[in-house]
């Protein structure tokens, strides 16, 4: 039941899989002029004056720098670096010195830090001239903002505030397609967690994250579909197309067992007609992603 599902996840979450367009921005540095990579009417980021540095050419520079110390693994000169390029505006300096801290990698693990490298992203975006490479990790900022928002950080001025996670779900999921924003709001209309419990606010947004391979969101989904739960119809052969794909999707790390065991128990429990509709529904579903 989705009673079983454990509640929100950690901000490494949306961090992990944002990791890849991040890389994949960073790979596109060398290939800019400093002159566009500087100009709002380009589309790019604004860069905020900061002072000189000897070591370092300018924050684009010291970005650059800091990711190869980064990849090197020589970790003090990457946050100095990093550091400097997160002063000096760099969303993306901002956003994986916030993952390190947020992980513990490279640097001692510390809440607070990073909440404030993401609450700078969030703060200095302006959707008018951002760099369109970079909506990923601002979209991640806003899901790992709202995540700490739910609980607050313990001993640090971050309290609990439902509705600041509310909004930064929200905008990140309907500006963004955020699925990691997705399944979040979702979560807290299954759960009434600051809000009251509303299935059917929810659903909507499952099934959002879920066709974007959310493997959470189609775990949820295919609980509540396959059982019937939360008031919803059931819907054994969909709910076990979706457990199916939330099943082969999972690690085996502790953090997944809550996916193992809704899919076993669903699948201990469906006939043979559920599992013949669920492979039929399981087809369609990946013809339709081929197209």
């Amino acid at each position: 039941m989705v009673s079983r599902v454990p509640k929100n996840p950690a901000p490494v979450l949306t961090l992990a899989v944002s990791a890849r367009f991040a890389l994949g921005l960073f790979a596109g540095l060398s290939s800019v002029s400093a002159a566009q990579a500087f100009d709002p009417e380009a589309g790019r980021s604004k860069t905020a004056a900061v002072a000189p540095d000897p070591l370092f050419k300018d924050p684009r520079s010291a970005l650059r720098q800091g990711i190869q110390g980064y990849q090197a693994g020589d970790f003090a000169a990457s946050v100095s670096a990093l550091k400097y390029a997160a002063d000096g505006g760099q969303p993306l300096a901002r956003w994986k010195l916030g993952k390190m801290y947020a992980s513990g990698d490279g640097v001692q693990h510390d809440d607070y830090k990073a909440f404030q490298y993401f609450t700078q992203i969030v703060s200095s975006f302006d959707q008018d001239i951002a760099d369109p490479r970079e909506i990923p990790i601002i979209s991640s900022a806003f899901v790992s903002i709202g995540v700490y928002s739910l609980s607050g950080i313990p001993n640090t001025a971050v309290k609990r505030n439902p509705q600041r996670a509310l909004e930064m779900f929200h905008y990140a999921a309907t500006n963004f397609g955020d699925a990691h924003a997705q399944f979040n709001l979702a979560r807290m209309y299954l759960d009434g967690n600051g809000v009251p419990k509303n299935a059917r606010q929810a659903i909507p947004w499952l099934n959002y994250a879920a066709d974007k391979n959310h493997t959470e969101a189609q775990a949820v989904l295919g609980d509540i579909l396959f059982s019937g739960s939360a008031g919803m119809p059931v819907r054994r052969s969909l709910g076990l197309m979706y457990l199916t794909l939330a099943r082969e999707a999972a690690s085996e790390d502790a953090k997944h067992r809550w996916i193992v065991d809704l899919y076993e128990t669903a699948v201990g429990s469906a006939t043979d007609k559920d599992k013949q509709l669920a492979h039929i529904e399981l087809g369609q579903h990946l013809n339709r992603r081929v197209r």
